[in-house]
Parts: C-alpha cells; structure tokens; sequence
C-alpha cells in the first residue's frame, strides 16, 4: 500500500477509517516499526492550544482600558467634530495594534517552544534498535538531505553535517500543522539516538540555550532564517560542544 499521510494515520486513530482501509493499515503498522513509530508519535501530539491561548486572553488589559473608557464623559453632540472622530479612530487603533502585537510576540514565543516539544515526544520513543537496522551510506545520506534543502532552503551535505562519535543514520521531513519539520537522526555509540532538527524562523539570530525533555537535554539556537536544536541523552556540556561544532561548520 501507499504511504499514508498523518491526516489518515489520524482518522485511524480516531476510528474514522472505513472497515477496509483500517485493516489494511493495521498490517502495515504490525510490519513497519518506523510507521507504528510515526502513529505513536501522532497519538501523543495533542497540544493544550485552547489553554494557551485563554491564558494570553486573560493577559490583556480589557477590564482597565474598559474602566478608562467609562470613566470618560461622554461630550454633547454638538462639540463633536470630524476631528474628534479620527483622533478616536486613531486611539482605537493604537490601542488594537499594542495589544495584537503583545498576543503576537508570545504566539511566536509559544510556537518555538512547540516545535521542540514535539520533536521531545518523537525522540522519546526512539531506542537504538530504532536506527541500527538503517542504511548509513553516503549516497543515501546525500539524497535525504536534497529533500530537505530543497524544503527549507538549506544546503546540507553529509560532510557538514558529521558529528564526532555518532553516525547520521537518517535525514527526513516531518510536518506539523502544515509547518515542515527537518530531522536528522545519529546513533551515539555511547548515549543512544541523538536528533538534529531544523525548522523556519523569524526570531532572528540567538545564542545557545538549554532545556531538558523526557530527561533528554536540548540545546537550541537560530541562526539567519533557521532554528535548530540537538537532543539526545548525552551530558548537557557535550551536546553543546557538539551544537558549537556544528554551527562553526554550517557557518563557514
């Protein structure tokens, strides 16, 4: 059968599929490990969006402006004039812009942590028996990465993508809510898997930072029109030796 899209590994975990297509797909997922990888990942992707955003709701200042406004007198109507109504006009639209760039900003700042929580959720159902049954060849390795330059506008190659003491197993596209996700996955000879992972950004350029997810540690940073991040489960110190030694070659 075709590969399936994330739209029907998810109808197939909400039982949508018709009786048919759903068997065919429960043996498929009985037979491939790196599909019943993708729909356990699928299956843990649920995000709290509502409550994100009613907590930004209940950030703005809707109940102090509507005091100001109410504690205005309101003037007769003759002393209005077309002056007064754009200089309303005016007010309510700088009030609406502050307020629509403030739900921006923390929306942008809400989406950089998404995209390293759901790579955290992916990368915590892999083992090495995940990767060592791979093929490691360059040819292979060089053809992954052409998929993913040509969707995030990068220009990879095997060389510049080695890291000391781990072999690049895989190169892929992941994509969520129709934002593309690049993965690159090691084998650490000492640590397990280990993941590089790139996506678009805005956010202009930032240093190195850290986090832990599912007690793996993260470095990330962005770099011109790019955020990346490293996880895996190697001390925190040497994944950022490692995030230091990719950036001096990807910048040369």
């Amino acid at each position: 059968m075709n590969k399936p899209s994330d739209e029907q590994l998810t109808a197939y975990l909400d039982d949508e599929l018709d009786p048919a297509y759903r068997s065919q797909l429960d043996s498929a997922i009985a037979d491939d490990p790196l599909l019943s990888l993708r729909v356990q990942w699928l299956d843990r992707s649920s995000l709290p969006y509502k409550q994100a955003y009613e907590e930004l709701a209940q950030q703005a200042p809707l109940e102090r402006l509507q005091a100001r406004l109410d504690a205005i007198t309101a003037p007769q109507r003759a002393g209005l004039s077309r002056r007064w109504f754009i200089g309303a006009t005016a007010a309510g639209l700088l009030v609406g812009g502050v307020l629509a760039d403030r739900l921006f900003i923390a929306w942008q700042a809400q989406q950089a942590h998404n995209w390293r929580a759901l790579v955290g959720d992916y990368m915590a159902l892999y083992v090495p028996q995940t990767l060592d049954h791979l093929p490691s060849d360059e040819a292979s390795q060089r053809a992954q990465l052409r998929t993913v330059d040509a969707r995030l506008g990068l220009n990879l190659s095997p060389a510049l993508v080695k890291l000391p003491g781990a072999e690049l197993k895989r190169a892929q596209m992941l994509e969520y809510d129709g934002v593309p996700i690049a993965q690159l996955t090691y084998l650490d000879a000492r640590h397990g898997p280990l993941a590089l992972c790139v996506t678009r950004s805005n956010s202009g350029s930032r240093p190195l930072a850290h986090e832990q997810r599912h007690e793996m540690n993260v470095v990330y940073w962005t770099e011109g029109e790019h955020a990346w991040m490293l996880i895996g489960h190697n001390p925190a110190s040497a994944l950022e030796d490692l995030a230091q030694h990719l950036i001096d070659k990807l910048s040369v």
